[in-house]
């Protein structure tokens, strides 16, 4: 996934009121930008990290940039949630994912009840259902799910274990916005119900995928594969 026009460096100065941001560019200019992350963002607010954002040419944007990445000190993180389906859509058209490589159909945002499932895949023998989450959560090799506690998140786990239940594939699949991270749990001490729920929906047949991202100041490639526990 390539982003849409050159990203700008700049200085966190502050985030503030979930969506926004202060950015300082290498010019002395400060500038607000939309920040797309409604969690916590752990590990990444820390005052004047680099950051990366981007210039959004919209007359109906109130702020016209929009902060993407931010370097932890290691290796550049995308907070920007919405690049996670992006990158997934982008692995599934191109059958980067050996998981999912047999399913001809491939549909985004496809509605369930009263609800929207992130990917539909479906073949002649199987239909398959997939929820993304953006986990920007990272401490050294480890990753985790949720940053802050997420009613929707639960929501999602068990839509996904109702549609297990009446005989598809649902899968959970995480995907952690940089490649550092080498294995990934469940954020216990954030969001107890979440963590438990992900723990029923695997025993109830859920699939539990992690995959890291290679994030840059280009573009956002599918990583590998890593472990996790629960």
């Amino acid at each position: 996934m390539t982003f849409e026009s050159d990203l700008i460096p700049g200085k966190l100065i502050k985030r503030w009121k979930r969506f926004l941001s202060e950015i300082e560019l290498e010019t002395g200019e400060i500038v607000r930008a939309h920040c797309p992350n409604s969690g916590r963002m752990t590990q990444c607010m820390e005052t004047g990290a680099p950051v990366l954002i981007r210039f959004v040419d919209d007359p109906k944007r109130k702020l016209k940039y929009t902060w993407e990445l931010v370097h932890t000190g290691s290796h550049w993180v995308c907070i920007n949630t919405m690049r996670a389906n992006q990158v997934i859509k982008e692995a599934l058209i191109n059958k980067a994912l050996p998981e999912f490589a047999k399913y001809a159909k491939i549909q985004p945002e496809y509605k369930v009840g009263k609800s929207r499932i992130d990917f539909f895949l479906e073949n002649d023998d199987e239909k398959c259902f997939i929820e993304v989450k953006s986990v920007s959560y990272i401490e050294g090799d480890q990753c985790c799910f949720p940053d802050a506690p997420t009613s929707r998140g639960l929501k999602h786990l068990h839509e996904l274990m109702e549609l297990k239940k009446e005989g598809h594939r649902a899968v959970m699949l995480f995907l952690t916005m940089s490649d550092q991270p080498k294995y990934f749990k469940p954020a216990t001490h954030v969001d107890p119900a979440y963590a438990q729920a992900l723990k029923d929906a695997a025993l109830a047949g859920v699939e539990i995928l992690v995959y890291t991202c290679h994030s840059s100041a280009e573009s956002m490639t599918l990583a590998s594969k890593i472990p996790y526990s629960l």
